[in-house]
């Protein structure tokens, strides 16, 4: 498996490297299929050079969907063994779900009439929430600007080209990348979707009523 380092902030000696390739041989085990490893490691400094951390990013690349895991540590190779053992965990899952699936197949049904969801365990979003999104009101928790360390919030911005798969699918590719939400185009429907993560192995879905239209992508 071929593996890729790349530093920010940081320099990355010959010891992190090998370390890398240890760690690799544990994630190639459970993600026979993955061609590449690419693992960033950011170190970033807080309240003027008082506090600093490192972040260690791992992605797997290969055939199928991509695979991340992050982890944040004061020192940068117990942040790699945070990020690996997240990644480990969430490429457990994944196969523990195809080993079900296989055993006891499953079929995600979306029944047009009613609107409901059967065969996965997936909870419509609540109508505060949908109301939320519709009216474009999004909770902030503001901090006090009196403080020192008071910061305003950041909004980064995304953009990527649309996927259309069932809320199933959509649910695994969520766990894979470690999210909490997952955005795509309901292949059942053709209506944008979000499946997001509620409370244990409880999932929710938010769906915009207008569809998607395929045409107007490919063009």
């Amino acid at each position: 498996m071929e593996t890729s380092i790349v530093g920010v902030g940081v320099g990355i000696t010959d010891r992190f490297r090998a370390v890398v390739e240890e760690k690799v041989a544990r994630i190639e085990h459970l993600a026979p299929r993955a061609q590449r490893v690419e693992v960033k490691v950011t170190h970033r400094a807080h309240h003027n050079g008082r506090m600093e951390d490192d972040t260690v990013e791992l992605t797997v690349v290969g055939k199928g969907p991509i695979v991340r895991a992050e982890a944040k540590d004061g020192d940068k190779f117990a942040a790699l063994d945070l990020s690996v053992d997240k990644l480990c965990e969430q490429l457990r899952r994944a196969k523990d779900k195809r080993v079900d699936a296989r055993n006891h197949p499953r079929g995600a049904k979306f029944e047009k009439g009613s609107g409901e969801i059967s065969g996965l365990d997936v909870q419509p979003a609540s109508a505060e929430m949908l109301r939320a999104v519709a009216t474009g009101e999004v909770p902030v928790q503001a901090g006090d600007e009196e403080e020192p360390d008071y910061t305003p919030v950041v909004i980064r911005t995304k953009e990527f080209h649309p996927e259309w798969m069932t809320v199933e699918e959509a649910v695994d590719r969520m766990e894979l990348v470690g999210h909490d939400f997952f955005l795509f185009v309901n292949a059942s429907t053709d209506h944008p979707s979000v499946v997001y993560r509620r409370k244990g192995w409880d999932y929710g879905v938010i769906s915009l009523t207008t569809q998607a239209a395929p045409e107007a992508v490919a063009s």
